[in-house]
């Protein structure tokens, strides 16, 4: 399988000059590719093939006195441009016809000088040394090995961010490292008060790195709204608003890279609800608690190293009524209000922390526990055993 390794480079001012430039070229190889093939497509016509692209918009362009400066940067990012380009458009057209699971893909758009930028070389324009990296007309960067590559990279991307931050991303082959066998297995339920609550009753709570510095925030936005646009100024907090942000990224993804690897570790199978992030962001009360957490990632997370390490990951419908159900008896209590974190059954009389029993509940969704009476099917209550247990006859849900 596939990884990649990313690590932070340092380049001289001459080398941000080239790496600048470079990145320019790469963006209008794209734009320039892009509005040609709209083109195309408004005329009913096909849209060509990547190769007569290749020869149109790079070799024959260098030779024009309006692109010849093209020809001062390696052509191989220029060439893996136009091919992400064609990837991008397969993608369109596969799930236009139905053939791409998934959320629908848009069609590719036009690159921006002002967001992120990326150059990708392929083997034959960078080498690797001991403590920098040469990349083809850019030079050797300085480059901090935070760990050690596990093989020979086939390809590498030059980033710039929105924070003016320098980074190579390796794209390796490595063997997947299967783990020792366990017999535990975890049934997760995300949460916005707590983070994950696990079936075993434990519970992690999240950094929320916005929440924590929402004033500095406010001050920052405020502060750069003052500005002129396209004034030394304004780029100047645009670039405070940018670094804050990408701390804010840095610290949310080291708390998801930790907590997922450490469950992992210590699972053979992981049960996870599968969670509609995109409508529920929609609620302009709770959008940004959601946002600031990372479930999205989180999953992501779970399911590469899941891959990576040999364990079963395994997503439950979103419809499954887990916070409803009494994890005892199986009885549905019906719709809960979010106010309510614990509630009593009224069946069998046990007494449920809201987020756990959803967690128990949701491992035995993925076919991996039963519950302490043996749950596991449908199950129905005899007159008899309901009448020695409930003690009242209307429902009880108490916040606590």
């Amino acid at each position: 399988m596939k990884a990649r390794f990313k690590y932070r480079i340092y380049p001289t001012p001459g080398q941000k000059n080239r790496l600048a430039k470079l990145f320019g070229c790469v963006r209008v190889v794209w734009n320039d590719s892009l509005a040609y093939c709209q083109e195309k497509y408004t005329l009913r016509e096909k849209k060509p093939i990547n190769s007569d692209l290749q020869k149109l918009f790079i070799t024959q362009a260098k030779k024009t006195e309006e692109r010849e400066w093209l020809s001062e940067v390696s052509a191989i990012p220029l060439q893996q441009s136009l091919n992400d380009l064609n990837q991008a458009y397969q993608n369109f057209f596969q799930s236009t016809k139905g053939q791409r699971k998934g959320k629908p893909v848009k069609p590719p758009k036009f690159k921006s000088r002002k967001s992120k930028q990326t150059a990708r070389f392929t083997k034959g324009g960078f080498k690797v040394g001991q403590h920098k990296v040469y990349l083809a007309k850019v030079g050797k960067l300085k480059i901090i090995w935070s760990r050690e590559l596990p093989a020979a990279p086939s390809s590498v991307t030059v980033i710039k961010d929105s924070a003016h931050r320098y980074f190579l991303s390796f794209v390796v082959e490595i063997q997947p490292e299967i783990l020792p066998q366990t017999d535990n297995s975890v049934g997760i339920d995300l949460g916005i008060k707590t983070f994950a609550t696990f079936s075993d009753g434990t519970k992690v709570d999240a950094p929320k790195p916005l929440k924590k510095r929402i004033k500095k925030y406010r001050k920052l936005s405020k502060s750069l709204s003052k500005k002129t646009k396209g004034s030394k100024r304004y780029e100047k907090a645009r670039a405070r608003v940018a670094k804050f942000h990408a701390k804010l990224k840095d610290t949310r993804t080291d708390f998801l890279h930790k907590l997922s690897t450490k469950i992992i570790r210590e699972n053979q199978t992981v049960v996870l609800e599968d969670l509609n992030v995109s409508g529920m962001v929609k609620n302009r009360k709770l959008s940004r608690a959601i946002s600031d957490l990372g479930w999205r990632t989180f999953r992501t997370f779970l399911e590469g190293k899941a891959e990576k390490y040999g364990r079963d990951f395994r997503v439950i419908s979103r419809w499954e009524p887990t916070s409803q159900t009494c994890s005892c008896c199986g009885f549905k209590g019906g719709k809960l209000d979010l106010q309510v974190r614990e509630w009593e059954c009224l069946s069998c009389g046990a007494k449920h922390d809201r987020d756990e029993n959803a967690a128990i509940n949701i491992l035995v969704a993925g076919g991996q526990s039963e519950t302490k009476n043996g749950r596991g099917g449908k199950r129905k209550t005899t007159a008899k055993v309901a009448a020695a247990c409930e003690t009242l006859t209307h429902r009880r849900a108490t916040a606590r």
